[in-house]
């Protein structure tokens, strides 16, 4: 089976050695997006923005791959704070209708730049 990567422009370039996304047969895993603006390169400001930022992210990467977040099979969440959970959640109802996708969300430590929130997702297309 081939790969193919999936990059646009609608999406923070990558900034470490890995792809938005690649695909494999009718599967996309798109990496962990974080609440950067792709036009400025910059982290946008509070919890909400950034998770909302998180899913334009991750909405257009799925775009490019030819897909939507309606394909999303499985979702990871990485909060640095767990007291945000009930804020994803009600963020995630803007981007996401029954049936949800799987997902898991992980309190950690710390993310790149300083960032609140990161997902990564799985999408199957066709």
């Amino acid at each position: 089976m081939s790969k193919k990567i999936i990059s646009t422009a609608a999406a923070p370039a990558a900034i470490g050695t890995y792809s938005q996304a690649v695909q494999a047969g009718n599967t996309v895993y798109l990496s962990g997006q974080i609440g950067l603006d792709p036009a400025s390169g910059e982290l946008v400001e509070g919890f909400e923005a950034q998770t909302v930022r998180v899913f334009e992210n991750l909405k257009a990467v799925a775009e490019a791959a030819g897909g939507s977040l309606a394909d999303a099979v499985k979702i990871n969440l990485y909060l640095t704070d767990l007291a945000n959970f009930a804020k994803v959640n009600e963020v995630m109802t803007r981007y996401f209708a029954a049936p949800y996708p799987a997902r898991a969300a992980v309190g950690i430590s710390a993310l790149p730049r300083g960032a609140l929130v990161e997902a990564e997702a799985v999408l199957v297309l066709g």
